[in-house]
């Protein structure tokens, strides 16, 4: 499998992002914040990775006057 196709748990993608779990599960049932795709298995909720790292990416700025602009 590649790196890029792996699933994350909600605790791992919190640790990737450097944000706790309570803040995507809170942006899961808000849809704002941190919104990322997920899919929910019964009662889990994975990532894809290569989701987490497009997030980060669009997210990336040299300075804080710099929006970048959606793809």
């Amino acid at each position: 499998m590649d790196k890029a196709d792996q699933w994350l748990t909600t605790k791992e993608t919190a640790k990737e992002l450097n944000i706790s779990p309570r803040t995507l599960n809170n942006a899961r049932s808000t849809g704002t914040g941190v919104v990322i795709n997920f899919t929910k298995i019964g009662s889990r909720v994975f990532y894809k990775k290569s989701d987490v790292e497009i997030y980060i990416e669009k997210h990336t700025y040299v300075h804080t006057g710099q929006c970048k602009p959606t793809l």
